[in-house]
């Protein structure tokens, strides 16, 4: 536990080991058991038909929940299964208190259809600014982290982005047709342009992963979810990317971005993105 007058760095040094045990756990005790194994009884809809929630995703926040808050005391968890069932406890991320921000299972869709392409996704962060990451695929048993300063890690294998191959179209990870409204899909068509390839996303998690990898160039993204966000984004900051909104500022978790925002392997690239977005390219 955090002791009195310790900062979230001092924190983090002593304790992000159990954070990762944490977040490896709820995956063991809760995801996979219930991967490719869901009775329909365990699957429910929220807004519609392609905004889905499992029993996996509940408990398995539910124990991120106790767990974490057990760790640093004084913290508060913003879950994204919790905010559904209370919106108003999303403005803890706006709080006083330092904020666990939790996904417990990004790409909900991929998990119920049993494909491989799901996370969890885990951030600390205070007054806005997020600290450390944690970003854990089950499926094949990958867990990326990063703390504010420090970079970012595959499996202890330090991540660098660097910058896309001269020439060569930029892979780009955009918001699913299936999330985005008409106004949002009519701002992403600014990608399909000469030397950019778009795509739609899947996991949000593993697409910041992806391009913290150099396996993609950039995202570019309209909707602002913390829990969709926070931890990705450190990620690729960590190593060696950036990510900046529609009007050139970097994107804030606390909300009010000028959306869509591009997380990108480097800043040029991100510069590229935006200008498309803004139609200024």
């Amino acid at each position: 536990m955090i002791e009195n007058n310790e900062t979230i760095d001092e924190f983090l040094a002593r304790y992000t080991d159990d954070v990762e045990e944490a977040v490896c756990k709820a995956a063991a005790q809760e995801i996979v058991p219930r991967w490719r194994r869901l009775a329909a009884h365990e699957v429910d809809q929220k807004a519609g038909p392609h905004d889905l929630v499992t029993d996996a995703d509940r408990k398995a926040e539910l124990y991120l929940t106790e767990v974490l808050a057990r760790l640093l005391p004084g913290s508060v968890v913003v879950g994204e299964e919790a905010v559904h069932a209370n919106p108003a406890s999303y403005g803890a991320i706006r709080g006083e208190a330092p904020v666990w921000i939790v996904d417990p299972v990004d790409g909900t869709r991929q998990f119920v259809r049993g494909e491989e392409g799901f996370c969890t996704l885990v951030a600390l962060a205070h007054h806005g600014v997020v600290h450390a990451s944690w970003t854990y695929a089950p499926a094949d048993d990958r867990l990326a982290t990063a703390v504010r300063g420090r970079g970012a890690f595959l499996d202890g294998e330090r991540l660098y982005a660097g910058p896309p191959e001269p020439g060569r179209e930029l892979r780009v990870a955009t918001s699913h047709p299936d999330y985005t409204t008409d106004e949002q899909k009519r701002d992403l068509l600014a990608l399909r342009t000469p030397g950019v390839a778009p795509r739609p996303c899947g996991s949000a998690g593993l697409e910041y992963l992806a391009v913290a990898r150099g396996e993609s160039d950039a995202t570019a993204f309209s909707w602002e979810a913390a829990w969709d966000h926070a931890a990705g984004l450190l990620l690729v900051e960590e190593a060696g990317g950036t990510h900046l909104t529609r009007t050139g500022e970097p994107f804030r978790i606390t909300g009010g971005n000028e959306l869509p925002f591009t997380a990108a392997r480097d800043a040029a690239t991100a510069r590229r993105v935006v200008a498309l977005l803004a139609g200024e390219a």
